[in-house]
């Protein structure tokens, strides 16, 4: 299984981008679907999560109000809209999904962890500057 990122790019601050994660399958009805980054010389976060159960959201403080976490289930996609972009947005952005969430009812924040993520995208580069 996999998934490809794209959408990424250069763009000024206070600009938008959409980020897209095409997956070859959902080959399960319970998943969860994240958006993650690294910028360089820092550690990942936790940017963005979707649970399939019920679509509830996660978003990383900084971004809330910015970024809007959405699926299309018919044609497989999952996107990420930043808008007002900010240049500590500055980072490579991963797709990834948990193909087996925890079943015992726990808030999407606690499911949005990186290390129970097994299905990665190859990372966009997404540069916020004048």
């Amino acid at each position: 299984w996999q998934v490809v990122e794209s959408g990424g790019g250069l763009v000024q601050p206070g600009g938008s981008l959409r980020l897209s994660c095409a997956a070859s399958e959902f080959y399960l009805d319970y998943y969860v679907i994240g958006w993650f980054r690294q910028a360089p010389g820092k550690e990942r976060e936790e940017v963005s999560c979707m649970h399939s159960r019920d679509t509830s959201t996660y978003y990383l403080n900084s971004v809330k109000g910015r970024f809007t976490i959405s699926r299309d289930n018919a044609r497989k996609m999952t996107y990420l809209q930043m808008d007002n972009l900010k240049p500590e947005d500055t980072a490579v952005y991963y797709c990834a999904i948990d193909w087996t969430p925890s079943r015992d009812k726990k808030p999407i924040q606690d499911l949005c962890k990186g290390e129970f993520f097994d299905t990665w995208g190859q990372g966009t580069q997404v540069t916020v500057s004048e």
